[in-house]
């Protein structure tokens, strides 16, 4: 079973080492990867405002991914009535190559809309720069919105309306400060994207 937790000062070292390992893994396919950004994206865990979560295995403690969930849409490239819907958008998720059979993103990703849900946002939004990710947040639900040049890069929008899945509160538990950690569920093995 997994564990989404905030992260803390204390978790810095761990999530620069899984920034270093997926960059390796990326690297290694001659893809940009995250290397020069290690610093910065550990750093984010230092961060009072609740916003960076890591997915965690709940018996050892591991983290194996982290994901920024930001409670307001970037301004550029959403409508008006798209930035006056509430949604949390998530950003500068990563996961370990070594549990890329569990689909740790996945788990993320759904662990994301079914927390919108919960919370009373109408959407997940997201955007990448690269196709091969288009595709596989697709596999994940998610919906290409608009395509939107920034600078030097094209940047893809997407995003899921959040609803509640059960198959992902099965599997991944959730602590937050002041609140109880969710209760135990029969584990799924995998996340049903389309739950």
């Amino acid at each position: 079973m997994y564990l989404m937790r905030l992260a803390e000062p204390a978790d810095i070292a761990a999530v620069r080492a899984l920034v270093l390992a997926r960059s390796a893994w990326l690297e290694e396919r001659q893809m940009p990867s995250w290397r020069a950004s290690a610093d910065d994206v550990a750093g984010q865990a230092e961060n009072t405002d609740g916003s960076m979560w890591l997915l965690t295995h709940e018996g050892s403690g591991k983290v194996v991914g982290c994901t920024t969930v930001q409670r307001e849409t970037p301004p550029w490239g959403w409508t008006e009535q798209e930035l006056a819907e509430p949604a949390d958008y998530l950003y500068t998720t990563i996961t370990d190559p070594a549990e890329r059979a569990q689909r740790p993103g996945t788990f993320i990703a759904l662990w994301a809309v079914d927390r919108a849900a919960r919370s009373g946002r109408a959407w997940v939004r997201r955007g990448c720069m690269f196709p091969g990710l288009v595709r596989y947040y697709e596999t994940q639900g998610f919906r290409l919105i608009h395509q939107v040049q920034r600078t030097h890069h094209l940047v893809y929008l997407m995003a899921r309306e959040a609803e509640q899945l059960s198959s992902v509160t099965a599997a991944v538990r959730t602590q937050a400060p002041g609140l109880p950690l969710s209760p135990p569920a029969a584990a799924s093995p995998k996340p049903s994207p389309e739950a």
